[in-house]
């Protein structure tokens, strides 16, 4: 496992083997018991989000501190946790329609890239709040990272130095939605299916793929777009239009 290192909160350890899973475990401003489960039937795509599923294991130890690790505990019961994209889980309870928006978070971020890459504010902030729930620190089980939810790999193709950077990682995040809009002619919903799915996905199955994941993720994305869109009062009326849909 590597070493135990004594984290920031008081009565918290956490063992770490990798610098994902410690960046994980850095992204616990996020309670654990809010992580939501990762589906079993997951995208094959979604910006190359193929790598193994880092677990982390709950549990608490011996003298009575909650811990935190990345190889199970011998003889001690703990408890499994992933972290996901906050909108894709079909079973979650959450009702997008009266779900509380966030309208000012990372305005000047957010206004900033959508002017420079043309793509609808209300967009922006509808894959935000689908992705990371507007958690900076959120750090998928997989690794895509930040406010966006970037892949390493997709970080490094949109020139994001620093994906935990609220900045970059809105910058590089609406660069890739651009691009995946333009190459979808402006449809939200496959545009939308693309990032959660990789675009190689949608292409495949020429529209939004039979992923039980990427199906509801698309919807809850259409959902929070338009209730963005009327809150903000304006359309959008850019190059990168987004607002056909299939």
């Amino acid at each position: 496992m590597g070493v135990m290192k004594t984290g920031g909160r008081s009565g918290v350890r956490v063992g770490f083997g990798s610098g994902v899973l410690f960046a994980l475990l850095a992204a616990l401003p996020l309670r654990a018991d809010e992580a939501s489960a990762v589906l079993s039937n997951v995208p094959e795509g979604s910006q190359e989000r193929g790598q193994a599923d880092i677990q982390v294991f709950k549990y608490t130890d011996q003298t009575g501190v909650r811990s935190y690790s990345d190889t199970p505990p011998v003889g001690l019961h703990y408890t499994v946790m992933k972290f996901d994209c906050f909108a894709c889980n079909p079973t979650s309870s959450v009702d997008w329609n009266t779900i509380p928006l966030q309208l000012r978070a990372f305005g000047t971020a957010i206004n900033t890239a959508s002017k420079r890459y043309r793509v609808d504010p209300a967009l922006v902030r509808a894959v935000i709040h689908a992705e990371s729930a507007f958690r900076p620190q959120a750090v998928s089980s997989k690794g895509a990272m930040g406010l966006m939810q970037l892949m390493p790999g997709t970080a490094q193709d949109m020139g994001v130095a620093n994906a935990m950077a609220p900045e970059e990682n809105i910058h590089g995040g609406v660069k890739y939605l651009a691009r995946l809009l333009d190459q979808n002619r402006g449809d939200t919903r496959l545009a939308t299916a693309a990032y959660n799915a990789g675009p190689g996905a949608v292409r495949r199955h020429n529209g939004v793929p039979p992923f039980a994941e990427t199906q509801t993720y698309v919807e809850r994305v259409k959902i929070l777009h338009a209730r963005y869109r009327k809150a903000m009062g304006k359309r959008f009326s850019g190059r990168v239009i987004a607002g056909a849909e299939s």
